[in-house]
């Protein structure tokens, strides 16, 4: 099948076909991702969501953590009910779960979604072999995005994408892409982001609401960071930690944080880099980025952690000395062995 002349692959177009049922006009579906949703997951769910409301769905987004700052200017009004997404939860007829297939992904909520009792559809282009409760399936470990998988779905079901849905789907693409810049950016891609523009897009606008609008204290608290710095030339190692208290005295949030591990990875000759994080629960968030052929999701699972081979992460037992020894004793090991 073709669109807009970009074809789409015959496992997709029955995938999207296998969801049209849970899409009929006065449906109550509930859209969720991740814990701290990025620009992919949420891009993926606010185009869904403009995609659902034009066909007469009840459908709001509910997701485990609030939606970042920087992203808010995507969010339909009344379309978030995160502040009480467990009783939306409770209320919906069908689930549709993107940008992730594991219910321990979906924080406080994978319970409620586990108990629903309600189809749960998923949307998403990770690799892993998943957890969520049985419900169709759009996963496509190929695709660039989510929201390359979002703009399929309506392709392959002939539904037209308004500009509100593009601009979301976009900000997936991009962000997802680091803009246009990682591995992942294929030709298919940028025939998406192409379609996309001609709803009516202006790029630049886009580019300075994700990038360009950062509060003082993001800046202040990437100095921060980067204070702690460590490279190991030899090994192409390179890792930086955020500072206890840092995020707190600055102003900022975890969202702030976006981003930062790609300075260590700028680095001439680094192959790997890492971002360790203090979380709640004595946990440490870890997040792995790569260069070249080393796959960092192979380091990431050995930690019960996931996501692509050139971005993951985990989060692992603390306290954060004794979480940051054992993965850079990891890490030092798969790179002794490439």
């Amino acid at each position: 099948m073709t669109s807009n002349g970009i074809a789409i692959p015959p496992e997709r177009v029955s995938a999207a076909k296998s969801m049209v049922g849970l899409f009929s006009p006065n449906t109550r579906v509930v859209l969720i991702t991740h814990v701290n949703s990025d620009g992919d997951g949420l891009g993926s769910e606010v185009g869904l969501w403009h995609l659902l409301h034009r066909r007469g769905c009840l459908v709001s987004i509910a997701n485990p953590t609030p939606i970042p700052d920087r992203l808010q200017f995507l969010v339909p009004e009344g379309a978030d009910a995160t502040a009480h997404a467990a009783k939306a939860i409770a209320k919906a007829n069908a689930i549709v779960v993107v940008d992730i297939s594991d219910l321990g992904r979906l924080g406080d909520l994978g319970s409620a979604v586990r108990e629903s009792g309600v189809p749960v559809a998923c949307i998403d282009h990770h690799v892993s072999p998943g957890s969520l409760p049985e419900g169709p399936r759009l996963v496509a470990p190929e695709a660039t995005a989510t929201a390359e998988l979002v703009y399929d779905l309506a392709a392959a079901l002939g539904w037209e994408i308004p500009t509100e849905a593009a601009r979301a789907l976009y900000v997936g693409l991009l962000t997802d892409t680091g803009g246009f810049r990682f591995s992942n950016t294929t030709p298919r891609c940028l025939q998406v982001a192409s379609a996309l523009l001609a709803r009516g897009l202006d790029p630049e606008s886009i580019y300075e609401q994700v990038y360009a609008s950062a509060p003082e204290g993001r800046v202040r608290l990437l100095a921060d960071v980067l204070s702690t710095l460590v490279v190991e030339p030899e090994l192409g190692l390179a890792w930086v930690t955020v500072p206890p208290g840092a995020i707190e005295k600055h102003g900022a949030t975890a969202d702030d944080l976006d981003g930062i591990v790609e300075h260590p990875r700028s680095i001439a000759g680094v192959r790997l880099a890492l971002l360790f994080r203090q979380i709640a629960g004595g946990k440490v968030k870890v997040s792995f980025r790569s260069m070249g052929t080393v796959d960092v999701a192979q380091l990431a699972h050995q930690f019960g952690g996931g996501g692509h081979a050139k971005a993951s992460g985990a989060s692992v037992d603390g306290p954060l000395a004794d979480a940051q020894a054992r993965v850079l004793e990891a890490a030092r090991r798969y790179l002794n062995g490439r």
